[in-house]
């Protein structure tokens, strides 16, 4: 039996000092910094191995998991407005959440492969950061159909230049450029301490993740229910198309990670200009309320088991 990995205890220690009140807290400049380091660092290692292979022949790859980031908040909208009750701008700017991705619980599932040495291809940073973006186009529409009105221009400002994306392409374009020998002297810095980084991520995170507590009282069991079965429902799309793709067990494993997380940095900002009258505390209750713990908890392995048994199902 493995023992739990020490990252997520500094996720529990996050989670119960903030439910306990402690007086603990990340001065902000701290947890950008770290942020920072983790965007770049994620970025840095797919550009690496980026540069070894033919862009050509990711292609597909990147088409398809365009494909999936636009279905899957056409899924979840429905659910939303008609069983949910939710008004429609609410509906849609949860739904385009759960069609985007969560850099964090990426960087859970990368440091948990990474610790049991489990490979996964290396292209993986550049399908997150397609990811980001279909769901925040789909739920515009959804919430305010092909209209004049939208402010496209900053929404598509929110999106492409934004800090997450930013730093993500950043990183990538870094490592593809100067490759494995010529990020030798920034290694200690974004390499080794990874992990290190990552484990003060997950503390703030905890802290973040217990102050939505208040909210899930208040809007009631529906959206618990949504936070961890939608999850459940878009891995199992994520593990059929990695096995589709051709992905390796590792790599299916991460693409489900990818298509079960929920978006709590690119979509809320997106979402704040293009849908003002959605209600944030909705969308972020669910996505770091409910499904940013499910996943980091519980999700990971539950997807590493569902890409596993996808690939002996269907065949290698």
């Amino acid at each position: 039996m493995n023992p739990i990995d020490p990252i997520i205890l500094f996720f529990l220690l996050g989670l119960f000092a903030g439910l306990a009140r402690a007086e603990l807290r990340l001065p902000a400049a701290i947890y950008d910094f770290v942020s920072i380091l983790l965007l770049l660092a994620i970025g840095l290692k797919g550009g690496i191995e980026l540069a070894k292979q033919p862009f050509g022949d990711l292609l597909p790859q990147i088409l398809a998991v365009l494909a999936m980031g636009f279905l899957l908040p056409l899924v979840a909208f429905p659910v939303l407005r008609y069983l949910g009750r939710f008004k429609r701008a609410d509906a849609a700017s949860i739904a385009a959440h759960y069609g985007s991705v969560s850099v964090g619980t990426y960087a859970v599932a990368v440091a948990y492969f990474g610790t049991r040495e489990i490979f996964f291809e290396a292209h993986m940073p550049l399908l997150l950061v397609v990811l980001e973006v279909p769901a925040i186009l789909v739920g515009i529409v959804l919430a305010r159909g092909i209209s004049n009105e939208t402010r496209w221009g900053a929404v598509m400002h929110e999106v492409f230049l934004g800090k997450g994306i930013v730093l993500l392409l950043g990183g990538l374009l870094i490592g593809w450029i100067a490759g494995p020998e010529g990020v030798v002297s920034i290694k200690p810095l974004f390499f080794d301490l990874f992990k290190g980084i990552l484990a003060i991520f997950l503390l703030e995170m905890g802290l973040i993740t217990a102050a939505q507590v208040g909210s899930l009282r208040q809007y009631g069991l529906f959206l618990l229910g949504f936070g961890v079965v939608m999850p459940v429902f878009s891995a199992v799309i994520g593990a059929v198309l990695g096995w589709a793709l051709g992905l390796s067990v590792g790599g299916t494993a991460v693409l489900t990670t990818l298509a079960a997380s929920a978006s709590y940095i690119a979509v809320p900002a997106a979402m704040r200009v293009s849908v003002p009258e959605a209600n944030p505390t909705l969308s972020l209750t669910a996505a770091l309320g409910i499904t940013f713990p499910f996943n980091v908890l519980v999700g990971v392995p539950l997807y590493h088991v569902m890409a596993e048994r996808t690939h002996a199902f269907f065949g290698a």
